[in-house]
């Protein structure tokens, strides 16, 4: 999405293709709700309220014996909308830049922006003034390899930083959706009184409430500041005050949860933050500040590590929310979940490089007598 669009709009255009996300976690949850009140209407009422000879020793639902379609179905319905992205990516022409700056194909690049801008290629003057220019043209014939010493002199403190910033929100930001039924778990009703199908709607519904209050918001204050603030700052803000947010959570609800008003509060601000802040962020740097032929790879890199950190937050959330003595308190967890917005902070402050305002040919240029920054504010080559 990044070659697709100008300088001036480009952090909101990739934020608002981004922004999709909590609209389809918003649809998601309106699916789980449908599907769950079709069976519960549907379903066999005696088999519904008696309930499950195990309920009182495990604490779970009755459970009807259509619920294993339910949950089934769900998974389909979800299949659908993939389907789609898939077909339609493949329908997509490849980016007039690659097209372009890769493969020495300015013609094809003029006939497939054409198809997706209705504009010819040269109505483009960024790309245009760029191209053209002698010290581009040279940076350009300097092909050398991705893994290669000179890849890792220009770019390498950047995809580091890139990656680590997404691994490290992803850890938090996973965790945190697991943590979801812990957070409303006062406020629901008990598993024992309701049926299977009640409990799921119950969690889909508080599910739905921080998409609507928190989650989009997010975004869409994304979608407008980005271009005004920039990348940096947005992820450097968000990571500071989910850690505000998660520690004040864990120092007041510390020896158990209370779900009051200032809880669900808090909690949702941590996915304000998360959304006006890395969540976005992360997936939007990685795609302005690598040249033409190797962004997809880095963008890649960067998104794989991410979800490395998905997993670690889940396997983390899952081993620490275990019964005591095994497992910690949720405050103890939500305390660790701070700590890694500390550590998030630091690395967009130090490492992270901003994108805003700036010409994605300029990627193709970087001076190879200055070298790369290790550190924002400390200039020195990587490789002597």
């Amino acid at each position: 999405m990044a070659e697709f669009a100008n300088k001036r709009t480009r952090g909101a255009f990739i934020a608002g293709v981004f922004s999709m996300q909590g609209f389809g976690i918003l649809l998601s949850s309106l699916v789980s709700m449908i599907v769950c009140s079709i069976f519960e209407a549907s379903a066999n009422k005696h088999n519904l309220e008696k309930p499950s000879e195990l309920a009182p020793l495990v604490n779970i639902a009755p459970i009807s014996p259509e619920s294993d379609l339910a949950w089934r179905l769900i998974l389909m319905i979800g299949a659908i909308p993939a389907s789609m992205t898939y077909y339609w990516r493949m329908k997509m022409p490849e980016t007039a830049r690659f097209t372009a700056l890769v493969e020495n194909n300015a013609l094809q690049a003029a006939k497939d922006i054409g198809k997706v801008m209705n504009v010819p290629l040269s109505t483009i003057q960024e790309d245009v003034e760029m191209i053209n220019t002698p010290n581009t043209r040279a940076a350009l014939s300097n092909t050398y390899p991705f893994f290669s010493r000179e890849f890792l002199r220009r770019h390498g403190r950047d995809l580091i930083a890139a990656s680590i910033n997404w691994l490290l929100i992803d850890i938090v930001f996973y965790s945190l959706n697991l943590f979801q039924y812990h957070a409303f778990r006062g406020l629901m009703k008990s598993k024992i009184n309701i049926n299977l199908y009640q409990d799921a709607m119950q969690i889909a519904k508080y599910q739905a409430l921080i998409a609507i209050c928190a989650t989009i918001p997010g975004y869409i204050v994304t979608v407008y500041m980005i271009d005004h603030v920039g990348r940096v700052k947005i992820q450097a803000a968000g990571f500071f005050f989910m850690a505000i947010s998660l520690f004040t959570i864990a120092k007041v609800n510390k020896g158990g949860l209370n779900q009051g008003p200032g809880f669900i509060i808090l909690y949702g601000l941590t996915f304000f933050f998360s959304n006006f802040g890395p969540n976005t962020t992360t997936f939007i740097v990685p795609a302005e500040l690598f040249p033409a032929r190797f962004r997809a790879t880095c963008h890649g890199i960067s998104g794989a590590v991410g979800k490395l950190g998905a997993i670690i937050g889940l396997i983390g959330f899952i081993l620490a929310s275990r019964e005591q003595p095994k497992g910690i308190e949720a405050s103890h967890t939500l305390t660790a979940m701070g700590g890694v917005c500390v550590l998030g902070f630091f690395v967009t402050y130090f490492f992270t490089r901003e994108t805003m305002g700036r010409l994605l040919e300029e990627n193709e240029n970087v001076d190879e007598l200055t070298g790369v920054w290790f550190v924002r504010f400390w200039p020195h080559k990587v490789w002597d």
